[in-house]
C-alpha cells in the first residue's frame, strides 16, 4: 500500500531519514515499502540494502512535480524501469525544460495520476491513485468504470504531529515566507502520515477492488541491483587483455624513464603492483587517469597527482604523480590492496584555468552517456537552521544573529525561541540542497542513468544526484579532477618570465629543483609568501623552527602542521626531538628502525602500517585496514575486533610484554585518527619545491602570478606588498598601460583592472579592445569618444587614477566627465558630445591630498598603494622596535607598531577563544602575535589598520613571537572630503 513515500532527500519536503522510514515500516510489519522522492533519486542505494537488510522488499520510483504540484508517480518495474525514469527526468533537468502535465510513453515504469490530473485516456500500465480522504469524494466517478484502474495512494512525509510541523517549516524555508504566510499549495496534506496497514485496509473495505489493483501493482515491480561488482568502464581498449598489455607496457617504459632500464628494485615493485592490480580488475581505472594525463601534457597543462595514489610506483611510471615511492618508501597498500574495501581514487590537481578543458576532454573522449561529474548533499548546520527558521518567524536580523551567532543562547527565554531550538536540533543534519563534489568524476561502463538521475548546476556538466558514499556503495569509483590556484600561478609564473625575460623555466626538474642550495636556502628563511602551502604564519613559523631546508623535512612539516597532529602535541614532540636527536629512547628497536626518518614521531598514515606490519607481524593490507577502521573509514565493527585481537595475539606470540604491546597500541590509536598520507604531503612539497625555485630565482614574475591568481593564503595587497619587496615598481591602473590582469615589463608592473571593485568587465574590454585596434588615448575626451563608456565608469577610472598621464587632476577630469557626459545620463543613445574645445569655462581652485587618493584607492582597490598603511596614522609611536630585532628581546616586554594582515582564531582545551595573529612592520616584515583568551577579551582585533602591540616576546627553537598584553589601533588620518 505504501508506494509513494518520501524521504529528506525530498527537499525541504519529507521528515524521514531513510533508517527512520525502513524502521517504522518494520515496526508495522510492512513487507513492500516503495521511494518515491520528488524529483529525486538520491537515496535509492541506501534504501535498498535497508530494506534487504529488514526482508522489504523494496520498490524505486520518482514523485514527478512541477512548480510543487504533483503531476504523477512513477514506480520502476525492473532495472530498465529505473534507467527510464532516471533518463526521462535527466532530459528535462539538463535542458531545463518543465515537465509534461502527461508522462511520455514508458515501457517497464507504471504510472500513478492524481484525482486532479487524468489522463484522457489511460494506457495499460497507468493508474489512478487514490488517497483514503478522497473516497467518498469520488465515489461517483469510480462508479463510472474507473474501479479498475485505481489503486491506493497514501502518500508518507512524516509519522506524527511533530513531523508535520516540521514539514511546516521546510516549506516556509523553501518558499521564502513567514510560516504564517504558508497556503495550501505550499504543503503536504494533513493525511501524509505512515499508518498502520490495516487502517488503510479497513479505509477501503467497501472497494477490495482498488486494494486489489494496488496489490498487483506491487507485485509487478521487482528492483534488484549488484551491489558487489566494479561499475567503472570496464575496458579502456576493447578487451581486459589488451587493457592489461597496453598498461604494462606503458608501466616498464615508464620505469626506464623514471630509473633507467637496470633498476631492479623498481622493476619488481612494479610487477608487485601490477599484479594487484590485474587481480582487482583496475587496468581501466589506472589507464583512464593515464590517458587524461597525457592528454594534459600534449596541451602543455601543468598537474600535480597526490593523494594515496602517490603510493604507487605504477602511476609514478604513468607520470600520473611526481612522488617516487621508493625514495619515500611509501607503500602501495595505502592505496590499493585485496582487503580494502573502498575503492581507491586518484586526486588529480590542474590549474583553476585549466580544469574546464580537462571535462570538456573526458566528457567528449568517454561520451556522456557514460560521464557525469559526482554529487554532493549539503545538508543543514546549527547555524544555518537558526537563520532559516529565524527568518520563517518573522525575527529582524539583529535577532537571528544574536541566536545564531551565540553558542550559548538561552532558547527558554520565549515561545519563538523554544520553537526556533527544537526545529533546528530536529533539522540539523538534514539535506538541504544538492551540489557538486569537488572535483569527483564517474565514468560507467553503462549509461549513467542505470544509476541515477542526472542535474545541471552552474558547472553546466551533468552530475548525478547522489554523493561519494552512494557511488562507493555501488562501486562507481570515481576520478578527483580538482582545480587549485598554486598551479596557476606557478604557470603563469613560467610564462612571464618567458615574456619578461625570454627565458625558458624547466619547472619539471623537480629532483635538481630539490637540491639546489638557493630554493633550499629559501625554504629555511621561512620567506615563502605565495609558495603553495608553506605560506600561513604558523607554516613559516614552522619552517624557521626546523630550519628546514630538505625535501623529506618539508614532506614531514607538511604533515605535523595538520590540526590533528599539531594539537595532539606530536608536532612539538617532532620538533624537539629533530633538534636533540641524541636524546630520543625508542620503545622498542622495530620503532627505531622504520620511524627514524621522524624521529620515532609517528607523523604520517603510512607510519601506522610500518608499525602494524613490523611490529605487530600485520600483513600490509590488514594494517591498511586496520589504520582506515581507526579513522573511521571502516565500517566493519566485527572486522575490525578481529584485527585489534590478531594485533594483540601477534605481539604476544612475537615475545613482547604486555605493557610494551598496551603502549605501542596506545600510541596508534591516539594517532590513526587524525594521520596524514605521506604519500599527500609528498605531493605538495613538490609544488612548493616549486613554488620555492620561481620565488628565488625570478621574484618579480612570480610575485605578480600570484596575485593574478587570486588563490593564496593572503590578501591581494599583501602579494603587491610582496611583490614591491622583491624590486618590483607597481602602478596604479592606467587606461594606456593596464591589462585586465596585472602585467609586468622589466621591474614595472601596472595593476590589472580585474582589481578595481565595480568597474564592469565590458568597460574594461572595450578600453582593451579600441587601445590595441587605435593606439593609445590622447585625453579624456579622445577615452570618451572612442569607447562610449558611461559617466558612473569613466568617474570610477579618474578616481583610481586610471588617467594619471593627462597630467590633469582628479577633480578637474571629473568636472571634464560631468561637462561631457552630463546630457548621455539621460538618453544613453545619443553620441554626441559636448566639444569641449568650442568652449571655455573657468574652475574653482580645487584642492587636492595625497589621503585623498589614498581613501580612493582603499574604496575601489580595497588597500593604499601610492602610500603604505602607516603613513595614513595620525601619530605613530617614535623609535619602535623592528621585527628583525626581536631575538634580542627574548623574554622582554616590548611595543611595536604593525599593520594587520590576518588572524587565525582558535579554541583552547577549555573552549576559550584565543588566537595567532599575523603583522607586518613598518619597513615590512613580517611578525607574529599570539592573543591568549584574557588579553583577546580585553583587547580584540578589529580588522585591517596599524595597531600597537604590548607584549612579552617569546622564542620557540629560534623563532620569535609577542605574546600580547595589550593593543590599541592607531587613528587614522581622516579623509578631508568628508
Amino acid at each position: 500500500m505504501y508506494i509513494n513515500c518520501h524521504s529528506y532527500y525530498s527537499l525541504h519536503y519529507g521528515t524521514l531519514s531513510l533508517k527512520e522510514l525502513v524502521e517504522r515500516a518494520v515496526t508495522w510489519g510492512i513487507r513492500v515499502l516503495a521511494l518515491t522522492d520528488i524529483n529525486a533519486m538520491t537515496g535509492v542505494f541506501e534504501f535498498v540494502q535497508l530494506c534487504q537488510k529488514h526482508d522489504i522488499v523494496p520498490i524505486v520510483g520518482i514523485e514527478f512535480r512541477k512548480d510543487n504540484k504533483l503531476l504523477y508517480v512513477g514506480l520502476a518495474k525492473n532495472r530498465e524501469g529505473f534507467k527510464e525514469l532516471n533518463t526521462f527526468l535527466s532530459h528535462h533537468n539538463l535542458n531545463k525544460t518543465a515537465l509534461p502535465q502527461q508522462a511520455p510513453h514508458f515501457e517497464h515504469v507504471a504510472l500513478i495520476y492524481p484525482t486532479n490530473n487524468i489522463p484522457l485516456q489511460l494506457k495499460e500500465y497507468e493508474y489512478i491513485g487514490i488517497r483514503p480522504a478522497q473516497l467518498n469524494k469520488h465515489h461517483v466517478q469510480l462508479q463510472r468504470g474507473e474501479l479498475q484502474k485505481a489503486v491506493v495512494l497514501q502518500p508518507v512525509t512524516y509519522i506524527n504531529k511533530q513531523g508535520r510541523e516540521l514539514h511546516l517549516r521546510l516549506r516556509a524555508i523553501a518558499n521564502n515566507t513567514l510560516l504564517s504566510m504558508l497556503t495550501p499549495d505550499m504543503i503536504g496534506g494533513n493525511d501524509e502520515y505512515m499508518v498502520e496497514p490495516h487502517r488503510i485496509v479497513s479505509r477501503f473495505a467497501s472497494y477490495t477492488e482498488i486494494i486489489l489493483n494496488t496489490q498487483k501493482l506491487i507485485e509487478s515491480c521487482v528492483f534488484t541491483f549488484d551491489f558487489d561488482t566494479i561499475k567503472n568502464k570496464k575496458n579502456f581498449t576493447t578487451s581486459r587483455a589488451d587493457d592489461r598489455e597496453l598498461l604494462r607496457k606503458l608501466a616498464v617504459d615508464g620505469a626506464h624513464y623514471r630509473y633507467g632500464r637496470h633498476n631492479k628494485e623498481a622493476l619488481k615493485r612494479v610487477a608487485h603492483e601490477l599484479t594487484t592490480i590485474e587481480d582487482l580488475g583496475f587496468e581501466s581505472y589506472f589507464l583512464i587517469a593515464w590517458d587524461i594525463i597525457h592528454y594534459s601534457m600534449g596541451r602543455g597543462m601543468y598537474h600535480v597527482g597526490r593523494g594515496s595514489g602517490a603510493n604507487s610506483i605504477v602511476a609514478y611510471c604513468l607520470r600520473i604523480t611526481d612522488v617516487d615511492p621508493i625514495e619515500l618508501d611509501l607503500y602501495f597498500e595505502r592505496f590499493l590492496n585485496p582487503k580494502r574495501t573502498s575503492p581507491p581514487d586518484f586526486d588529480i590537481d590542474y590549474s583553476w584555468k585549466d580544469r574546464d578543458d580537462i571535462y570538456d576532454y573526458i566528457f567528449r573522449r568517454y561520451g556522456r552517456e557514460h560521464t557525469a561529474l559526482l554529487g554532493t548533499v549539503t545538508t543543514f548546520k546549527r547555524k544555518a537552521s537558526m537563520r532559516e527558521l529565524g527568518k520563517v518567524y518573522g525575527l529582524p536580523k539583529s535577532e537571528i544573529d544574536e541566536i545564531a551567532g551565540n553558542a550559548y543562547f538561552n532558547f527558554k527565554r520565549d515561545d519563538v525561541t523554544q520553537q526556533i531550538g527544537y526545529f533546528a536540533k530536529q533539522m540539523e543534519g538534514f539535506p538541504n540542497h544538492r551540489s557538486i563534489h569537488a572535483g569527483g568524476v564517474l565514468i560507467s561502463e553503462e549509461p549513467i542513468t542505470y544509476y541515477t538521475a542526472l542535474d545541471l548546476p552552474p558547472k553546466g556538466l551533468p552530475t548525478v544526484q547522489f554523493d561519494m558514499y552512494e557511488a562507493e556503495r555501488i562501486h562507481l569509483d570515481k576520478l578527483d579532477i580538482l582545480s587549485q590556484r598554486g598551479l596557476g600561478h606557478i604557470m603563469e609564473a613560467v610564462t612571464l618570465v618567458k615574456q619578461n625575460q625570454g627565458k625558458d623555466v624547466q619547472i619539471h626538474s623537480v629532483e635538481s629543483i630539490k637540491e639546489d642550495k638557493k630554493v633550499q636556502q629559501q625554504l629555511k628563511s621561512g620567506n615563502s609568501i605565495g609558495c603553495f602551502y608553506i605560506e600561513s604564519p604558523a607554516m613559516r613559523g614552522l619552517l624557521n623552527k626546523l630550519h628546514c631546508e630538505t625535501y623529506t623535512t618539508l614532506v614531514a612539516a607538511s604533515s605535523i602542521i595538520r590540526p590533528g597532529v599539531a594539537s595532539s602535541g606530536m608536532m612539538g614532540a617532532y620538533i624537539h626531538r629533530f633538534h636533540h636527536p641524541d636524546s630520543i629512547e625508542y620503545l622498542h628497536p622495530v620503532m627505531e628502525e622504520q620511524l627514524k626518518e621522524t624521529f620515532g614521531v609517528m607523523v604520517y598514515q603510512e607510519d601506522v602500517i610500518k608499525v602494524c606490519h613490523h611490529f605487530a607481524g600485520l600483513d600490509l593490507a590488514d594494517s591498511d585496514v586496520l589504520r582506515r577502521a581507526m579513522s573511521g573509514k571502516y565500517r566493519s565493527k566485527v572486522e575490525f575486533e578481529k584485527l585489534v585481537e590478531k594485533f594483540f595475539t601477534n605481539c604476544k606470540e612475537m615475545g613482547h610484554s604486555d605493557a610494551l604491546t598496551k603502549e605501542v597500541w596506545r600510541q596508534i590509536e591516539s594517532f590513526a585518527g587524525y594521520s596524514f598520507s605521506k604519500a599527500h604531503s609528498a605531493s605538495y612539497a613538490v609544488e612548493s619545491f616549486q613554488s620555492l625555485y620561481l620565488k628565488s630565482y625570478y621574484p618579480k614574475e612570480f610575485s605578480i602570478a600570484v596575485i593574478n591568481n587570486f588563490g593564496g593564503f593572503y590578501s591581494t595587497w599583501v602579494y603587491v606588498h610582496e611583490a614591491q619587496k622583491m624590486g618590483v615598481t607597481m602602478y596604479l591602473p592606467c587606461v594606456n598601460n593596464s591589462d585586465w590582469l596585472t602585467n609586468i615589463h622589466e621591474a614595472e608592473s601596472y595593476l590589472g583592472f580585474i582589481h578595481i571593485h565595480d568597474l564592469e568587465k565590458k568597460v574594461a574590454e572595450k578600453v582593451l579592445y579600441e587601445r590595441e585596434d587605435n593606439g593609445l588615448y590622447q585625453d579624456l575626451e579622445d577615452l570618451i569618444q572612442r569607447t562610449k563608456i558611461p559617466l558612473e565608469q569613466v568617474l570610477l577610472l579618474i578616481r583610481i587614477g586610471a588617467l594619471r598621464f593627462t597630467k590633469k587632476e582628479k577633480k578637474e577630469l571629473q568636472w571634464e566627465a560631468h561637462m561631457l557626459l552630463g546630457s548621455k545620463e539621460v538618453m544613453p543613445e545619443v553620441n554626441c558630445l559636448f566639444n569641449t574645445k568650442a568652449k571655455t569655462f573657468t574652475l574653482p581652485k580645487l584642492t587636492h591630498t595625497y589621503i585623498e587618493d589614498a581613501y580612493d584607492e582603499m574604496e575601489f582597490l580595497g588597500f593604499p598603494l601610492t602610500i603604505s598603511a602607516f603613513e595614513m596614522v595620525e601619530e605613530l609611536p617614535q623609535n619602535g622596535i623592528k621585527a628583525k630585532d626581536l631575538l634580542a628581546y627574548e623574554g622582554k616586554i616590548i611595543s611595536v607598531a604593525g599593520n594587520f594582515v590576518a588572524p587565525k582564531p582558535v579554541r583552547t582545551i577549555h573552549g576559550d577563544a584565543m588566537a595567532f595573529g599575523a603583522f607586518l612592520d613598518e619597513e615590512g616584515e613580517f611578525f607574529d602575535t599570539v592573543h591568549f583568551p584574557d588579553s583577546l577579551s580585553k583587547y580584540p582585533i578589529h580588522g585591517r589598520g596599524v595597531y600597537l602591540i604590548t607584549g612579552k616576546v617569546a622564542v620557540d627553537f629560534g623563532y620569535p613571537s609577542i605574546e600580547v598584553s595589550a593593543m590599541k589601533k592607531l587613528k587614522t588620518i581622516p579623509d578631508p572630503r568628508y
